[in-house]
C-alpha cells in the first residue's frame, strides 16, 4: 500500500543496525505476500520493554513533557523522550506488557507494528505502508483463536489496514515537521551539550549521557528578530515543551525506585 501524497524519505533518529527502533522484518504491505495475514487486537508493548529512549513529535509534546524529560540526540538531533535511566530499560512497560497509566503512549510506539518507508531500495523517498512481519501480533487470521483484524478482504485493503495508513502518514507529517522546527532551532545556535546525574533511594548514582537540550539562557537572550523567526516556524511550542519537561526527571527517579522496589534491581 502507498500513500501518493508523501514523498519524502523516513529518517528516523533512534535507528539502529540501519532499521528504525523496534524494527527487523519490515515489508510492503501487499495482498499476495499478507492475504492471510492480520493484527491480533492484544495491546501488548512488550516490544519497547528496553527502549530507555522514544522519538517524539511536537505535536505530542504537550502531553508527553508531564511523563518523560524531553531532549535530543545524534547528529540530527532527534527529540527523544527518556523512558529509563539504564541501557535497554524501559521504566514504563510492566513485566505484563502493559504500558504504565496513567503516562502517555508515544505515537512512535502506537503506530507499530506498522511504518512507512521506502521499500523499494531506489532511494527515490517513495514511502509504502510497510509491516513488521516479525512482530508477534501479526498473525494467520485462520489459525488464531484470538480477534484478529485481518489486512486485506480479498485484494482490497481492510479499515484496519486504511486506519493504520492514515495514522502513519500523520506521523510522517508531524516528523517532518518537527524535523524543520529543530533544524531552525539549530540554526539559531541553541543547542547544548548535557548528561544527568541522578540518585536513586539507597544512595545508587546513575549518569544519563550523550544528548542535547536548547539552552534556556541563550534561548532567553535572543533578539526580537531571532525570536520573532522561531515563533513563525511554530517552534515556541516545541521549545517551551522541552524546557518544562525537565521537571519530568523526578519521575524517572521515582518509576526507578518503584521498579527496585518491585525487582530487587
Amino acid at each position: 500500500m502507498t500513500e501518493p501524497t508523501t514523498e519524502t524519505k523516513a529518517v528516523e533518529g533512534a535507528a539502529a543496525a540501519g532499521l528504525p527502533l523496534f524494527y527487523s522484518r519490515p515489508e510492503a504491505l501487499n495482498p499476495a505476500r499478507h492475504g492471510s495475514l492480520g493484527l491480533t487486537a492484544r495491546s501488548d508493548f512488550s516490544f519497547a520493554r528496553e527502549a530507555h529512549a522514544i522519538p517524539v513529535v511536537a505535536s505530542e509534546m504537550p502531553a508527553a513533557m508531564r511523563s518523560y524529560p524531553i531532549v535530543f540526540i545524534g547528529a540530527t538531533k532527534a527529540p527523544v523522550i527518556i523512558t529509563g535511566l539504564r541501557q535497554n530499560e524501559n521504566l514504563f512497560v510492566e513485566a505484563s506488557g502493559k504500558w504504565l497509566e496513567p503516562h502517555y503512549i508515544p505515537a512512535y510506539v502506537r503506530r507499530y507494528p506498522f511504518i512507512l518507508a521506502d521499500d523499494s531500495g531506489t532511494g527515490t523517498g517513495r514511502l509504502t505502508l510497510c509491516v513488521d512481519r516479525a512482530s508477534e501480533r501479526v498473525t494467520e487470521v485462520s489459525s488464531s483463536a484470538g480477534k484478529v483484524a485481518p489486512f486485506f478482504n480479498a485484494a482490497e485493503a481492510s479499515e484496519a489496514s486504511k486506519q493504520a495508513l492514515a495514522f502513519c502518514n500523520q506521523f510522517q507529517i508531524d516528523f517532518n515537521a518537527t524535523r524543520a522546527m529543530v533544524e531552525k532551532i539549530d540554526a539559531h545556535g541553541l543547542f547544548a551539550p548535557r548528561q544527568s546525574t541522578v540518585t536513586l533511594e539507597g544512595g545508587e548514582v546513575l549518569n544519563v549521557t550523550d544528548f542535547q537540550v536548547i539552552d534556556e539562557p541563550a534561548f532567553n537572550k535572543l533578539s526580537d528578530e531571532a525570536f520573532l523567526d522561531l515563533r513563525r516556524s511554530g517552534a515556541l511550542g516545541l521549545v517551551y515543551c522541552h524546557l518544562a519537561s525537565s521537571n519530568s526527571w523526578t519521575s524517572l527517579v521515582y518509576q526507578a525506585s518503584q521498579r527496585r522496589l518491585v525487582t530487587g534491581v
